[in-house]
């Protein structure tokens, strides 16, 4: 009878009631799994059984948390209270019916890939899981039909070496995710708290100057993560990354956990030869690259590190405070040293350690490696980089793109930590026929100054943490660029992100703009606009930008990049010396008065 009266009782409450009571009694059921109310009777209950399972781990270190007076935050309630495998059906229900997920089914949702992206779209966005960045032709051309078929006919790629496709409705959200399934991909836990895409050397296999190839170690490694849902559900998200000493980086130091392929010289205190370095703690959103812990690995060692570094992050990470919930807190609080002897403990064994002095330095990268064409180690064969206008193609491009690939290279299509995508295997005599046909689709694999280094997160049109409309505002500021600074002879790379998630990674640009709010009036009104940050580097010179300039419009953002290139074009000491480089020598500070001494700026002032 009690239950038959709330069900009327609940009929008559408006939608932000009847949230109000979802939400409660999901909390109920986070607080009885915790141990913190009796599931019925009058006595006290018994004590809690032992957590078993994939999710012990996870339950475990939620239950200390509480013990140690700790609140869990909404997202831990959540798992506590559905785990987001186990309510999969009932996602697929609801969303079948067109029903928008309320919170906490959005951030279940993400387990499978997708994102609820209202009120910016009131749509799903789906990321995928594409290991090394490296997929098939006909793999390719499959997401741009299901993009036509249950999205919004485009897909972008990511600075993960990713693709994601957007403008997918609730009830389009399973068709997709199965349509991935028919074409030999996935997007399970490409999104919350598990770890994302596993990133390589976009160039491996074919890169004369690589020490080793990631292929192999990227797919083990996705395949690991796959195969143990004890590995979902961390703390927070995790990124890994693996980079084969090529010309084109991989942008592992800005990943938690990064393996870097280095040759260990005689003297040392393992053989000579080729190891995988070990790096942690990169966030670069948090103004931290992953340091170096002195560890080598054999490349088939690399796996079972990560577990065990992945799982004292599980033990151990933040779950109360989603803003200093990543692995680097931790290690912060710890000290390297003392999360390390963790990690042999799990392990139980001593890691390999070599000094510094003993490894060969990193030979040095091609900021246009991933544009235009290059030799691969293969005589004869090419890879040919194609530059995407901030990430984004049309279905019908995707698809002619690979058509290209399958009729001029070897079939596959590569995608870069740049925001584009190359072919490989291309014969000498094919070349040409590539370019033209690129062309003909309104693209190019020419490596202009600016165009060839610009990133841009999703932005305000597609995400509701963003401040500005980033893909937006890259194209502007590149068009005004290209006309304002033709004889910019150099790559700059220039990246906007539109929040302090720094998706884009713009503290590591050599120009970063991160959005902000910019007040222009008493009463507190607000247009777009962008901190500005520059001098940021990356592998042989990795490196967090300085800001020089706060809440700056938009409007303005393509005047004061234009100066800064005056500036530096003006006083370099030559081509050779890169944007990075004379920052670094100058310092941030002398850039910016520079720039605030050219024309464009002074006549603004």
């Amino acid at each position: 009878m009690a239950e038959t009266n709330t069900q009327t009782a609940a009929g008559t409450f408006d939608a932000e009631q009847k949230r109000y009571l979802e939400g409660f009694a999901s909390g109920i059921a986070a607080v009885r799994m915790t141990g913190g109310l009796a599931s019925g009777g009058a006595g006290a209950s018994a004590p809690p059984a032992e957590p078993t399972g994939p999710d012990a781990i996870h339950i475990k270190a939620q239950d200390r948390t509480v013990k140690e007076g700790g609140k869990l935050c909404e997202q831990e309630k959540w798992k506590r209270a559905e785990n987001p495998f186990d309510g999969h059906n009932r996602l697929i229900q609801e969303a079948a019916a067109g029903k928008p997920p309320k919170p906490e089914d959005n951030f279940r949702w993400r387990y499978h890939g997708m994102f609820w992206v209202a009120p910016n779209q009131v749509s799903y966005m789906c990321r995928l899981r594409i290991p090394n960045g490296i997929l098939h032709h006909w793999q390719f051309a499959g997401v741009a039909d299901l993009a036509d078929q249950h999205g919004g006919g485009y897909v972008h790629v990511t600075t993960r070496a990713n693709l994601q496709v957007r403008e997918i409705s609730p009830e389009h959200a399973q068709p997709f995710l199965d349509g991935l399934t028919d074409i030999g991909l996935t997007a399970r836990g490409a999104g919350a708290d598990n770890i994302r895409n596993v990133t390589g050397s976009s160039t491996a296999g074919i890169d004369a100057q690589e020490l080793l190839d990631t292929r192999p170690l990227a797919k083990s490694w996705h395949n690991w993560i796959l195969n143990d849902r004890s590995l979902y559900g961390l703390p927070r998200k995790f990124n890994v990354a693996f980079d084969g000493s090529g010309v084109m980086p991989t942008l592992e130091e800005t990943n938690d956990i990064g393996f870097q392929a280095v040759e260990v010289l005689e003297g040392a205190a393992v053989p000579p030869g080729i190891y995988m370095r070990l790096v942690l703690g990169g966030i670069s959103g948090h103004r931290d690259l992953a340091r170096d812990t002195g560890i080598v690995l054999k490349p088939e060692q690399c796996n079972a590190v990560a577990d065990a570094i992945i799982r004292v992050f599980i033990e151990n990470g933040d779950r109360t405070n989603r803003n200093k919930s990543r692995m680097k807190y931790v290690l912060d609080a710890w000290g390297f040293d003392k999360y390390l002897a963790a990690v042999e403990d799990k392990l139980g064994r001593k890691l390999d350690r070599v000094a510094p002095e003993h490894v060969a330095p990193r030979k040095a990268t091609n900021r246009f490696a991933h544009v235009g064409v290059h030799a691969q180690k293969q005589p004869g064969l090419n890879w040919v980089g194609v530059v995407l206008p901030v990430g984004k193609m049309t279905s019908d491009q995707v698809r002619a793109l690979a058509q290209i690939a399958a009729e001029c290279g070897d079939g596959q299509i590569r995608l870069t930590v740049w925001q584009n995508f190359i072919f490989s295997g291309v014969p000498d005599a094919k070349v040409a026929e590539v370019e033209a046909r690129v062309e003909a689709l309104g693209l190019t694999t020419k490596a202009a100054g600016i165009r060839s280094g610009l990133v841009a997160c999703t932005g305000a049109r597609g995400c509701k943490f963003a401040a500005s409309d980033t893909k937006g505002h890259a194209l502007i500021i590149a068009d005004h660029i290209e006309t304002a600074v033709p004889n910019l002879d150099v790559p700059v790379n220039v990246h906007l992100t539109g929040c302090h998630h720094s998706c884009a990674q713009h503290y590591i640009g050599d120009i970063g703009l991160i959005g902000a709010k910019v007040v222009v009036s008493e009463e507190g009104d607000t247009v777009e606009g962008y901190d500005i940050v520059v001098g940021g580097g990356f592998a042989e010179n990795p490196k967090i930008g300085t800001e020089i300039w706060k809440a700056v419009k938009a409007e303005d953002c393509p005047a004061r990049v234009e100066a800064l290139l005056r500036a530096y074009l003006a006083r370099r000491e030559g081509p050779e010396e890169s944007f990075q480089a004379f920052t670094s020598r100058t310092g941030a500070e002398a850039l910016r008065d520079a720039a605030e001494d050219q024309p464009a700026l002074k006549a603004a002032a």
